[in-house]
């Protein structure tokens, strides 16, 4: 849908909501006001009772910008989940993340650190309790009391991981005056069953039990056309249980378990796409992001498994040419796969699997000495995920090996004059066990690192290659709050905060037919050369491997509330938050040879212990382990003042923080990245109006704000390492939140945003897609031994020279030289070539200075864009209640959203820009006698918008594809339930 005729269906659909707007003042006058139970039922009441400063108060008394959505508007606006909530909530935005992940962005702010050590931007509450590594983001909303959304920091009162806001989901709570129970059943396309259902039973005047669930099954929403079969669908419940006790008016104890579990096949990436570089210097190109694939004779895979590489490896032409599984100048193992523009649509021979489940327990007891209030929590909470699928989502052609499979099988048996059978069965039995033709066996994603050459093989006639995200969290928590209600001027609250929190295997594999084949055939070769009993190479697969990581976490926070009068207050707060990290990591792809006969672990190998997992400390270390102590000291000043009981003017100050980390240390000898990255402090400004208008007929809460951003955490892949830096930012913008009540039975609420992001750092960082800097000078080189990329840059004589430096240096190797990169690759008017940057780094040391070996050539990120930061959001729903004369209603209600264009990438420019999209929902309900039982039709996503909402870009070694992540498509379907 173009951009006119979306503002134009937007100003259609308010107008034929309400044609008399222009009289609501006059009616306000003429009319009583509207019972307050009429306007907290509808769900966009300005009465609803927040906890945005850890107190009851109503949303329009808080001098913070806070979105709330009631039960009712939850269900009204098909809020279902993380990536309905945002897209009606301005300058907030949702997406999933690459390695089992998910963020919201508030303001610009989100989750652009990767890796175990990170916080989160946004802070993830459950009543008021800390989330930590949840899996909320992929369970269905249901029981719920209602959803706070704070924009801006709010490390003073909700702590750690707040420096962008906090989404805080309120659960709903036994009520100890009556029985109730609900129940709803759904059906949609995509064949979709989604049930809920709520009983609610008092056991005497002062105890109740609540116990709530949902379950939902539905099919794909991915077509996979290599088998015509649908993936990415869902089969996941939750239940939850809570006990409220009221032994006096004064005290409140209540108790809270819940579990959630997924068995699917969720796609963790909706799609992949690449501008395919037809050289394989890049993999992917700096251009456009077409359904094309990268080019694996830019990976690690093919660099290896090359005949080039191999001939010099082995310093034998036919030896490399014999066993090579393929040419870095020929057909890619991708060729013959269809292309697929359709963000819907995979061609991959691997299924994906998702399993996830999440326990949490938390009890609270709350006790009120008169005007004094205590409460103290105590959280415990315990996630698991484990998911897999096709690293590329491309199938490899088999045919393209066949003819080194078949020496391979030769060798074997022997019949390869100069290679020794004993030291290539080895490698057969496990990767061809029924010779050539059969099935080819791929590495298991497993802890000993052994491999499909300890036998934990997958096996089939396609060669894989898939990844394996996995990480097993457990974190507990106790907070004490004291907070008063004084008559007179003055007030507090006083707290404070530990958490501990351990995450144990947080691991990522990649898995390869090509690195099992490439890992034996190294080992072997090499143990033959050394005279050693035949080896290969472990781990034959990719694997970043966080044995423990630990958090033990403080805070102590207060503020003091003066109210001078009945109009003008002042609040100010300060918090001291310290945060102590521990990580004890290490990565491995074909890192120390191990023999074929080894059982237990590759690790007991004898070469192992020449394997160093920390290049940083001098000596061998089996692992990096890392710790430091992060501290600082946040807090907040508000002032606000009531023009009148209905009109409220505020001007804030507070301070955000979020502890730094650690960096893992990078397989590639010689690049060099910082050990740790820092803290993001972030100094936020706001200004803010909240105003109730003709007895509640129109809210409007209008918001402005800066923020001076200081040591963002980014990260970037290097060497198959994440690794995050700090950069400085500016953000400003504006906000606008509003309900409008024309008429009997009409609702209309509106949300818009502008916001401006710009990078404030002038340092050089090197963009992984063209490390070039868009010099002219340069060769840009794909280095055949680990799939890095390196620059050569003449520092004299122009492009030419570079150029004739590395046909130079490359026509030793037997390696071709430069060659011109399409006309539309967007990196400049570098050449490039395969090559070893080792071997070129050298050779420029004669050169006298003439010529440069770069890791990459940085280009100053200053005025960019931050991620994630849409420019202008808009929302717009209206509904209409119809009563009818015996009692039932009909209530049809339609929404529609606009996220303006952003970016995927902190570098910006065509390639990571992200389109504005638009999203239209509408439903119609028919509701029984005194609401008994309900009928509701309902379509999401109306125009099938298949809009990309996010990013990720892999590293060199894996070809510079970006990962995409995409709206929710189509869904239609009829709900029925009943209340007692």
């Amino acid at each position: 849908m173009k951009k006119f005729e979306l503002f134009g269906a937007t100003a259609i659909a308010l107008f034929l909501a309400y044609p008399s707007i222009a009289q609501a003042q006059a009616q306000a006058q003429s009319s009583p006001p509207a019972p307050a139970s009429t306007a907290q039922d509808s769900g966009y009441g300005a009465d609803i009772i927040v906890t945005a400063q850890r107190q009851s108060q109503t949303l329009q008394e808080v001098p913070i910008a806070v979105s709330a959505f009631s039960a009712a508007a939850l269900e009204a606006q098909q809020i279902d989940n993380a990536s309905d909530l945002q897209l009606t909530l301005p300058n907030v935005t949702f997406s999933k993340g690459n390695f089992s992940g998910s963020s919201f962005t508030i303001r610009g702010i989100g989750d652009l650190c990767v890796g175990i050590s990170c916080d989160q931007a946004t802070a993830i509450h459950l009543n008021g309790s800390p989330l930590l590594a949840t899996r909320i983001f992929e369970t269905e909303y249901f029981d719920l009391e209602r959803v706070e959304v704070l924009r801006g920091p709010q490390g003073t009162l909700f702590g750690r991981s707040a420096s962008s806001g906090v989404v805080n989901f309120i659960s709903a709570k036994p009520r100890t005056d009556k029985f109730a129970a609900t129940a709803e059943a759904e059906y949609g396309n995509y064949d979709s069953i989604r049930a809920k259902a709520m009983i609610n039973l008092p056991l005497g005047e002062t105890l109740a039990v609540r116990v709530a669930g949902f379950y939902l099954n539905r099919d794909g929403y991915t077509l996979n056309t290599f088998d015509n079969s649908r993936i990415d669908g869902r089969d996941m419940y939750s239940v939850r249980g809570s006990i409220r006790w009221e032994p006096s008016i004064d005290t409140t104890v209540d108790l809270l378990a819940s579990y959630f579990k997924e068995d699917d096949d969720r796609l963790r990436i909706q799609k992949q796409l690449c501008q395919t570089d037809p050289t394989g210097v890049l993999g992917c190109l700096n251009n456009r992001r077409d359904g094309g694939r990268t080019n694996t004779n830019s990976t690690f895979t093919g660099t290896l498994g090359s005949r080039e590489f191999l001939s010099i490896a082995f310093g034998s032409p036919a030896l490399g040419n014999a066993l090579g599984l393929g040419s870095l100048y020929g057909p890619d193992a991708y060729a013959g796969n269809p292309i697929l523009d359709d963000p819907r649509e995979v061609y991959t021979a691997f299924n994906p699997t998702y399993k996830t489940d999440e326990l949490t327990v938390q009890g609270r007891i709350e006790h009120s000495f008169g005007p004094v209030r205590a409460q103290l929590t105590g959280f415990y909470h315990e996630t698991s995920v484990d998911s897999s699928q096709d690293y590329n989502l491309g199938v490899s052609n088999r045919s393209l090996i066949q003819p080194t499979l078949n020496t391979l099988a030769a060798a074997a048996a022997g019949g390869v004059p100069g290679l020794p059978a004993a030291y290539f069965q080895p490698i057969a039995r496990a990767i061809i066990p029924n010779g050539p033709q059969g099935d080819l066996c791929t590495s298991l994603p497993e802890k000993s690192g052994l491999g499909v050459y300890g036998g934990f093989a997958r096996c089939g006639p396609i060669p894989n290659a898939y990844d394996r995200s996995v990480q097993k969290t457990r974190d507990w928590s106790a907070e004490a709050i004291i907070s008063s209600n004084f008559d007179g001027l003055f007030n507090f609250l006083l707290g404070g905060i530990y958490v501990d929190a351990k995450v144990r295997d947080g691991d990522y594999y990649v898995n390869a037919f090509a690195i099992d084949y490439v890992t034996g055939i190294l080992g072997s070769v090499g143990a033959l050369g050394a005279g050693r009993a035949p080896e290969f190479s472990a781990t034959p697969f990719f694997r970043s491997n966080t044995d423990l990581f630990r958090l033990k976490s403080y805070g102590i926070f207060g503020e003091t509330y003066f109210q001078f009068s009945d109009s003008l207050k002042l609040t100010l707060g300060a918090r001291y938050n310290n945060d102590k990290k521990f990580v004890r990591s290490r990565s491995t792809l074909a890192s120390f040879a191990v023999p074929y006969t080894q059982t237990g672990s590759a690790f007991d190998a004898p070469r192992a212990a020449l394997y160093d997992a920390d290049p940083v400390i001098p000596g061998i270390q089996p692992y990096a382990v890392r710790n430091r102590t992060f501290d600082e000291i946040t807090g907040r000043a508000v002032v606000d003042y009531k023009i009148t009981d209905d009109n409220l003017l505020y001007a804030s100050y507070s301070r955000g923080y979020k502890s730094g980390g650690f960096n893992p240390p990078v397989q590639v000898p010689g690049l060099t990245v910082p050990d740790a990255f820092q803290p993001e402090i972030i100094n936020a400004f706001e200004i803010g109006s909240k105003n109730t208008f003709a007895d509640g007929k129109l809210t409007l809460n209008l918001t402005g704000f800066y923020y001076k951003y200081k040591g963002l955490q980014l990260s970037r892949i290097v060497a198959r390492t994440s690794i995050n830096d700090n950069i400085d930012a500016d953000i400003w913008g504006v906000e606008a939140e509003s309900t409008i009540r024309p008429g009997p039975g009409w609702v209309v609420n509106f949300g818009a945003s502008y916001l401006n992001t710009k990078v404030t750092s002038s340092a050089p960082f090197i963009n992984q897609r063209d490390v070039s800097g868009g010099n002219p000078n340069t060769v840009i080189i794909k280095d055949i031994g680990n799939a890095s990329n390196c620059v050569v840059l003449a520092n004299a004589g122009g492009a030419a020279a570079a150029q004739a430096f590395v046909t130079a240096v490359n026509t030793g190797l037997g390696l071709r030289g430069p060659q011109p990169f399409p006309a539309d690759a967007n990196v400049g008017a570098a050449t490039g070539a395969f090559g070893l940057c080792s071997v070129l780094t050298g050779a420029a040391a004669n050169t006298a200075g003439a010529i440069s070996v770069l890791e990459g050539i940085g280009i100053s990120l200053k005025g960019n864009e931050l991620p994630q930061a849409p420019v202008v959001k808009f929302s717009a729903g209206v509904q209409k209640t119809f009563e009818f004369a015996n009692g039932m209603s009909l209530v049809p209600r339609f929404d529609l959203t606009y996220t303006g264009e952003s970016y995927g990438n902190i570098f910006n420019g065509r390639i990571n820009r992200i389109e504005g999209y638009e999203q239209a929902n509408a439903q119609i309900q028919l509701n029984g006698l005194n609401d008994r039982w309900f009928v509701r039709g309902f379509i999401q996503n109306i125009f099938d918008n298949s809009a990309t909402t996010g990013l990720y870009l892999t590293d060199q070694s894996s070809g510079l594809f970006t990962n995409i992540f995409t709206l929710e498509p189509r869904r239609y379907g009829i709900a029925a339930g009943v209340k007692f």
